[in-house]
């Protein structure tokens, strides 16, 4: 049992018969009242996100995980194969469980966590960003640079992304996986 102080992201809990990720938290201390803890949890069976506040000093039921790192190999329909870098073995995980599976590009390395009570998947951490060629987009006009102007643009697993108006086919882009934004271009 743990309790309100260790709650952190990326920790998983059974709250209401269901075994949800914490994917945001803040701790609150109002100036009347006591401490409590708000926090948006993500469902690793259903995918819904719910918000939920705690009592400060509230037991919870974490879950013990594991991780392990496997690299994405092919999508199937709704279901995506992945094979541990360790030993070989593959698995097939299906496309909801997936935080952002538009930016998954072939053969890139995430880490599932793994219950290890039953030893299921529970959901997959992508990498913070992902670097990913343009593969259409309008074209760019030199000096476009200096506004917060932005278009869509078609990745190479994709995905649709709004990046800036000098963005032409062919770069390569970074895109944060939590918010599928553009950082930022890469130079090769």
């Amino acid at each position: 049992m743990a309790s309100t102080s260790d709650i952190r992201k990326g920790l998983c809990i059974r709250y209401n018969h269901d075994i949800f990720k914490i994917i945001e938290f803040l701790h609150v201390k109002p100036g009347k009242g006591p401490a409590f803890v708000r926090t948006k949890l993500k469902s690793v069976t259903t995918g819904k996100v719910i918000d939920n506040t705690f009592s400060a000093g509230h037991k919870i039921e974490d879950v013990r995980v594991e991780t392990r790192n496997y690299q994405y190999l092919y999508p199937e329909g709704d279901t995506y194969h992945f094979m541990n870098t360790d030993d070989y073995n593959q698995i097939t995980l299906q496309r909801d469980t997936l935080d952002a599976p538009d930016l998954l590009k072939e053969g890139e390395v995430v880490t599932i966590l793994f219950n290890t009570e039953d030893n299921m998947p529970l959901s997959i951490d992508m990498p913070a960003s992902v670097i990913l060629e343009v593969t259409h987009t309008e074209p760019g006009v030199k000096g476009n640079t200096a506004t917060n102007a932005t278009k869509p643009a078609t990745v190479e697993t994709g995905a649709s992304v709004n990046v800036p108006l000098f963005i032409n086919e062919g770069d390569k882009i970074k895109i944060e996986t939590d918010k599928g934004t553009y950082v930022e271009r890469v130079k090769e």
